[in-house]
Protein backbone atom coordinates (compact mmCIF):
# COMPACT_ATOMS: atom_id res chain seq x y z
CA UNK A 1 0.00 0.00 0.00
CA UNK A 2 2.72 2.45 1.42
CA UNK A 3 4.35 2.10 -2.60
CA UNK A 4 1.23 2.11 -4.21
CA UNK A 5 1.14 5.77 -2.65
CA UNK A 6 4.28 6.54 -3.65
CA UNK A 7 3.97 5.69 -6.91
CA UNK A 8 2.17 8.96 -7.48
CA UNK A 9 5.45 10.85 -6.71
CA UNK A 10 7.24 11.69 -3.29
CA UNK A 11 5.07 12.75 0.08
CA UNK A 12 5.35 13.35 3.49
CA UNK A 13 3.79 10.92 6.22
CA UNK A 14 0.63 13.45 6.73
CA UNK A 15 -0.18 13.07 3.49
CA UNK A 16 0.16 9.37 3.36
CA UNK A 17 -1.57 8.78 6.92
CA UNK A 18 -4.15 11.43 5.34
CA UNK A 19 -4.69 9.40 2.13
CA UNK A 20 -4.54 5.75 4.18
CA UNK A 21 -7.72 7.26 6.42
CA UNK A 22 -9.61 8.85 3.38
CA UNK A 23 -9.71 6.80 0.35
CA UNK A 24 -7.96 3.88 0.77
CA UNK A 25 -9.26 2.63 4.33
CA UNK A 26 -13.03 2.98 2.81
CA UNK A 27 -12.21 -0.58 0.85
CA UNK A 28 -9.54 -1.95 2.93
CA UNK A 29 -10.29 -1.57 6.47
CA UNK A 30 -6.88 -0.78 7.29
CA UNK A 31 -6.49 1.72 9.98
CA UNK A 32 -3.76 2.72 11.12
CA UNK A 33 -1.77 4.47 14.19
CA UNK A 34 1.08 5.28 12.32
CA UNK A 35 2.85 5.61 9.34
CA UNK A 36 6.39 5.90 10.33
CA UNK A 37 7.28 2.71 11.60
CA UNK A 38 6.67 0.69 8.22
CA UNK A 39 8.20 4.04 6.30
CA UNK A 40 10.85 2.97 8.26
CA UNK A 41 10.60 -0.83 7.45
CA UNK A 42 10.86 0.40 3.83
CA UNK A 43 13.96 2.45 4.19
CA UNK A 44 15.85 -0.39 6.04
CA UNK A 45 14.70 -2.69 2.76
CA UNK A 46 16.54 0.28 0.30
CA UNK A 47 12.64 0.52 -0.81
CA UNK A 48 12.01 4.15 0.15
CA UNK A 49 14.70 7.13 0.73
CA UNK A 50 13.70 9.79 3.05
CA UNK A 51 14.99 13.04 2.85
CA UNK A 52 14.11 16.56 5.28
CA UNK A 53 12.32 19.68 4.06
CA UNK A 54 11.83 22.70 5.96
CA UNK A 55 9.49 25.67 4.79
CA UNK A 56 9.94 28.72 6.40
CA UNK A 57 9.18 28.63 10.18
CA UNK A 58 7.64 25.04 9.76
CA UNK A 59 9.16 21.96 11.47
CA UNK A 60 11.16 19.26 9.13
CA UNK A 61 9.33 17.26 7.33
CA UNK A 62 10.44 14.16 6.51
CA UNK A 63 9.84 13.40 2.15
CA UNK A 64 9.53 9.82 1.35
CA UNK A 65 10.40 8.84 -2.31
CA UNK A 66 10.24 5.03 -3.47
CA UNK A 67 13.29 3.63 -5.17
CA UNK A 68 13.84 1.34 -8.33
CA UNK A 69 14.08 -1.46 -5.91
CA UNK A 70 10.55 -0.10 -4.14
CA UNK A 71 8.78 0.27 -7.59
CA UNK A 72 9.69 -3.51 -9.03
CA UNK A 73 8.92 -5.02 -5.58
CA UNK A 74 5.32 -3.15 -5.89
CA UNK A 75 5.22 -4.59 -9.21
CA UNK A 76 5.43 -7.91 -8.54
CA UNK A 77 3.49 -7.77 -5.08
CA UNK A 78 0.40 -6.17 -7.13
CA UNK A 79 1.05 -9.62 -10.07
CA UNK A 80 0.67 -12.17 -7.27
CA UNK A 81 -1.90 -10.15 -5.44
CA UNK A 82 -3.96 -10.92 -8.17
CA UNK A 83 -3.54 -14.95 -8.56
CA UNK A 84 -3.81 -15.00 -4.68
CA UNK A 85 -7.37 -17.15 -4.54
CA UNK A 86 -9.08 -18.15 -1.16
CA UNK A 87 -11.60 -18.53 0.83
CA UNK A 88 -13.04 -14.73 2.30
CA UNK A 89 -13.04 -14.78 5.58
CA UNK A 90 -15.56 -13.21 7.66
CA UNK A 91 -15.92 -11.57 11.03
CA UNK A 92 -19.65 -13.10 11.37
CA UNK A 93 -18.11 -16.89 10.35
CA UNK A 94 -16.75 -17.18 13.87
CA UNK A 95 -20.05 -16.34 15.81
CA UNK A 96 -21.90 -19.16 13.02
CA UNK A 97 -19.26 -21.57 13.76
CA UNK A 98 -20.68 -21.17 18.08
CA UNK A 99 -24.55 -20.56 16.77
CA UNK A 100 -25.67 -23.41 19.42
CA UNK A 101 -24.34 -21.54 22.36
CA UNK A 102 -26.30 -18.82 21.69
CA UNK A 103 -30.79 -17.86 22.77
CA UNK A 104 -32.43 -18.14 18.82
CA UNK A 105 -34.23 -15.17 20.21
CA UNK A 106 -31.07 -13.13 20.57
CA UNK A 107 -29.55 -14.67 17.55
CA UNK A 108 -32.39 -13.88 15.64
CA UNK A 109 -31.98 -9.99 16.85
CA UNK A 110 -28.57 -9.74 16.02
CA UNK A 111 -28.62 -10.79 12.32
CA UNK A 112 -31.32 -8.05 12.11
CA UNK A 113 -29.01 -5.80 13.36
CA UNK A 114 -26.49 -6.65 11.40
CA UNK A 115 -28.77 -6.70 7.78
CA UNK A 116 -29.73 -3.10 8.95
CA UNK A 117 -25.84 -2.09 8.76
CA UNK A 118 -25.32 -4.47 5.38
CA UNK A 119 -28.23 -2.14 3.88
CA UNK A 120 -26.57 0.82 5.10
CA UNK A 121 -23.35 0.17 3.84
CA UNK A 122 -25.08 -1.20 0.34
CA UNK A 123 -26.92 2.11 0.44
CA UNK A 124 -23.25 3.57 0.90
CA UNK A 125 -22.05 1.99 -1.99
CA UNK A 126 -24.81 2.63 -4.20
CA UNK A 127 -24.29 6.48 -3.79
CA UNK A 128 -20.52 6.31 -4.19
CA UNK A 129 -20.87 4.14 -7.51
CA UNK A 130 -23.15 6.95 -8.83
CA UNK A 131 -20.79 9.90 -7.59
CA UNK A 132 -18.03 8.18 -9.34
CA UNK A 133 -19.80 7.44 -12.29
CA UNK A 134 -21.11 10.93 -12.44
CA UNK A 135 -17.59 12.24 -11.70
CA UNK A 136 -16.24 10.37 -14.14
CA UNK A 137 -13.44 8.64 -11.81
CA UNK A 138 -11.12 6.48 -13.08
CA UNK A 139 -12.14 3.41 -13.34
CA UNK A 140 -10.36 1.24 -10.59
CA UNK A 141 -12.28 3.22 -8.05
CA UNK A 142 -15.46 2.65 -9.49
CA UNK A 143 -14.47 -1.41 -9.81
CA UNK A 144 -13.82 -1.64 -6.31
CA UNK A 145 -17.07 0.09 -5.80
CA UNK A 146 -18.55 -2.30 -7.95
CA UNK A 147 -16.80 -4.94 -6.27
CA UNK A 148 -17.82 -4.09 -2.36
CA UNK A 149 -21.52 -3.58 -3.52
CA UNK A 150 -22.04 -7.20 -4.89
CA UNK A 151 -19.95 -8.40 -1.95
CA UNK A 152 -22.60 -6.58 0.25
CA UNK A 153 -25.79 -7.67 -1.50
CA UNK A 154 -24.59 -11.23 -1.29
CA UNK A 155 -24.43 -10.96 2.60
CA UNK A 156 -27.83 -9.41 2.59
CA UNK A 157 -28.96 -12.34 0.95
CA UNK A 158 -27.23 -14.86 3.01
CA UNK A 159 -28.12 -12.82 6.07
CA UNK A 160 -32.04 -12.40 5.09
CA UNK A 161 -32.01 -16.64 4.29
CA UNK A 162 -30.52 -16.84 7.62
CA UNK A 163 -33.12 -14.76 9.80
CA UNK A 164 -35.50 -16.93 8.23
CA UNK A 165 -34.57 -20.08 10.03
CA UNK A 166 -34.73 -18.30 13.05
CA UNK A 167 -38.57 -17.14 12.77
Amino acid sequence: MFLGLLQEGPKHGYEIKKEIDGAVSQFTGIDLKSVYYPLKRLEEKGMVTKSVRRAGRRPERYIYKITKKGKDEFTKLLNKNFLIIQRPYLNIDLSLYFLQYVDPKVVRRRLENRLSGLRKIKAWAEERERTLQREKALYHMIAITEHSLETVKSEIRFTERLIKQFA
